[in-house]
């Protein structure tokens, strides 16, 4: 409850300690899982100390026990195992100190945290984490490899070793940090962010050698998994062995079944690569001798042509057709002009023979009134009338006698 206090009734230290005890007294007994991180068995003493972290969350809590409690678990626990504990929170007034007094302690078995494992996997999976739209291809030729792994590990030593031997130009930017136990977590993730943020490194590999599924539990952590999600260089996983799969393996770039199979993967092979140079290089000088031989023979084909040989021999023999047609022609108009000719004469015979003029030259007349009316009846005129008379060689006036 609320304590009513002001500048002019502060409560002591002491008793400030006295209700913070009576708080925590009130929580009972609760079930708590960490890691022990620090063990303390000091011979001959009846209370065990340990230390229980959160490696999630970087957070720790003292834990005492009666040595008998311990004791039961003492063959399959030590510094870095995972346990489950019963124990009431307890206040050490006096120092002001938070401890939990251990009445019951679990190890935490495989089946157990693979189980938790599993149901971790299913969360971050529905959240879209191990997409394989989210992944990132490597580069061809990575110029500077960044490389999370152990001290002087055997992992550290076989991606050196293998990447240099495929290709001697590479360069590393190594981060040598703890692979398993209680530090490992948060200092894999924050040397998976310092390499993501160096705009040089090109791909980052995170390396162990193998070990137990509780060796390998911090590259299943949710905290490294949700990190190395959000890095924007591609990440290899190559964690352990073929048979192990951490969380980390799902939700990397790439997967490699060992440290020396990231090595394999992320940096090309320079003997292989010159010898797929030379054979395309061969290829290509074969398509291009290829290309070279058929337009040859292509064109040794078209200059064996008798086109090409004789080019003037097709004009010549269409300058004879066309003086054929030419006297062909001329023969044909000749024909049908002498033809017109004496069509035109006979016609024009006949029209004269036929003609008025031709009749009158033949000794007839043609008598007009003054009007220009030819008479063709005597009964058309009067006596004593004037008519003109046309004759072949002109005209005479002539009058009618009654």
């Amino acid at each position: 409850m609320a304590v009513n206090t002001s500048p002019e009734s502060p409560l002591p230290v002491g008793e400030v300690s006295r209700l913070i005890g009576g708080w925590i007294d009130r929580l009972g007994a609760v079930w708590v899982e960490g890691q022990i991180t620090q063990l303390s068995r000091r011979p001959g003493a009846g209370v065990v100390f340990l230390t229980l972290r959160d490696p999630s969350h970087d957070i720790s809590v003292s834990v005492t026990c009666y040595r008998q409690v311990f004791d039961a678990v003492a063959d399959v626990v030590g510094e870095g195992a995972r346990v489950v504990v019963l124990a009431k929170p307890e206040w050490y007034a006096p120092r002001g100190q938070l401890s939990l007094r251990a009445a019951e302690i679990r190890p935490v078995g495989v089946g157990e945290l693979l189980a938790r494992l599993e149901q971790l996997k299913k969360s971050l999976a529905a959240e879209g984490l191990f997409a394989p739209e989210r992944k990132t291809a490597l580069p061809f030729l990575p110029q500077l490899i960044g490389l999370v792994c152990g001290r002087a590990s055997a992992a550290e030593r076989d991606v050196l070793e293998n990447a240099r031997h495929r290709w001697p130009a590479v360069r590393f930017e190594v981060r040598n940090v703890p692979v398993q136990g209680v530090h490992a977590v948060p200092q894999v993730v924050q040397a998976v962010k310092e390499l993501d943020a160096m705009d040089e490194v090109d791909v980052i590999i995170v390396a162990r050698g193998g070990g137990s599924v509780e060796d390998l539990l911090p590259f299943s952590d949710e905290q490294l998994v949700r990190a190395v999600a959000g890095c924007r260089t591609p990440v290899v996983s190559a964690i352990g062995h073929e048979p192990d799969t951490p969380l980390l393996d799902y939700v990397a770039d790439l997967r490699a079944s060992t440290p020396t199979d990231a090595a394999k993967k992320v940096v090309p092979d320079v003997g292989e690569e010159l010898e797929r140079v030379r054979m395309l290089r061969d290829r290509a000088r074969r398509c291009a001798a290829a290309f070279v031989e058929r337009e040859e023979r292509g064109l040794a084909h078209a200059l064996a042509r008798p086109a090409i040989q004789d080019p003037h021999r097709m004009l010549d023999e269409r300058a004879d057709h066309v003086l054929s047609l030419l006297e062909r022609g001329r023969r044909t108009l000749g024909h049908l002009l002498d033809r017109a000719d004496s069509e035109l004469t006979h016609t024009h015979a006949r029209v004269v023979a036929l003609s008025p003029s031709a009749t009158l030259r033949r000794g007839y007349a043609v008598l007009q009134r003054a009007d220009g009316h030819v008479v063709r009846d005597p009964a058309e005129v009067t006596a004593g009338e004037a008519l003109r008379a046309r004759v072949a060689d002109g005209e005479l006036t002539v009058k009618v006698d009654g």
